[in-house]
């Protein structure tokens, strides 16, 4: 497996991950889980973000890791 399609492949996992931690704040009746689950979605997104533009550099300046 190359560095890219790993690279990608965290990325989608976070996207998932940002998905659920959405859903389960929105499911939850609970303030304080609502609460630590929108506080760690705000974390994923901000690593989610770094990631994306992690892949977009290796697409565009390492052609060796196009996957």
């Amino acid at each position: 497996m190359t560095v890219s399609s790993q690279v990608k492949g965290c990325y989608a996992s976070l996207k998932s991950a940002d998905a659920t931690l959405e859903t389960l704040a929105a499911k939850t009746s609970s303030q304080e889980a609502e609460e630590a689950f929108r506080q760690a979605r705000n974390t994923v997104r901000t690593v989610k973000q770094d990631l994306e533009q992690q892949v977009i550099f290796l697409t565009k300046e390492e052609p060796q890791y196009k996957s």
